[in-house]
This record gives structure tokens, C-alpha cells and sequence, in this order.
């Protein structure tokens, strides 16, 4: 009986290896984006408790401070009135360098709950 083998390819494990090692090259650009779109929207969260435009966006510049957000400022919030609540929206583009002329672009966006 003649037994077949199984497994992979020297050149099929390269592959995957770089496969891999590229996702968690990207992987570990695109984290540092998310945690601070996450901050962001915790500060917007606390800023629509401001009463007038200026103090929304001082209490979201302090939280920024604190959090170490640099991509947002609250010069860039777009503060509205919807009944008698104070709503905060929110939108930037991160830009991840890949290779060459090749950049990962990642929109964030969001309003206050």
C-alpha cells in the first residue's frame, strides 16, 4: 500500500507566514486609531452635557487633554440642539502608510447617545 503524505509546503508556510506577518503589522497600526476613536467618544459623551457651544467644546478640550487625543479637537465637533437635548457629532480621517503610494484610510464618525 502506498501511504500519502500530508502537510505543507515549505513555499505554502512562507506564504502564510507573510500573510500573517502583514496583518499584524496593519493590525498593530490600526489599534492605537481605534482606542483613541474610543476616547473620543467617550469625551463627546461627557461634552454634551455643556449648555452653550463654547462650554461643549472646552469640556471636551480638557477630556482631550486627559486622554491624549490629537486627531479631534472641539473646534471640529458639530454641536446641534435636537429638542431639548445637546447633540455632539463628530468626524476625521486616519491614514495609515502601507507601502509606497499605498495608504489605509479610515474614516470615524459619531454623535453623543
Amino acid at each position: 500500500m502506498k501511504s500519502s503524505q500530508r502537510g505543507v509546503s515549505f513555499l505554502g508556510l512562507l506564504i502564510v507566514g507573510g500573510l500573517l506577518a502583514f496583518t499584524g503589522v496593519i493590525g498593530a497600526q490600526v489599534f492605537p486609531t481605534v482606542v483613541e476613536n474610543l476616547a473620543v467618544e467617550k469625551a463627546v459623551n461627557k461634552a454634551k452635557e455643556g449648555s452653550t457651544v463654547s462650554e461643549v467644546r472646552l469640556i471636551f478640550d480638557k477630556a482631550s487633554q486627559v486622554d491624549d487625543i490629537k486627531s479631534i479637537n472641539g473646534k471640529d465637533l458639530e454641536i446641534s440642539k435636537e429638542g431639548d437635548k445637546v447633540v455632539v457629532s463628530y468626524g476625521y480621517n486616519k491614514e495609515i502608510h502601507l507601502a509606497g503610494p499605498a495608504f489605509l484610510l479610515i474614516k470615524y464618525s459619531g454623535r453623543s447617545k
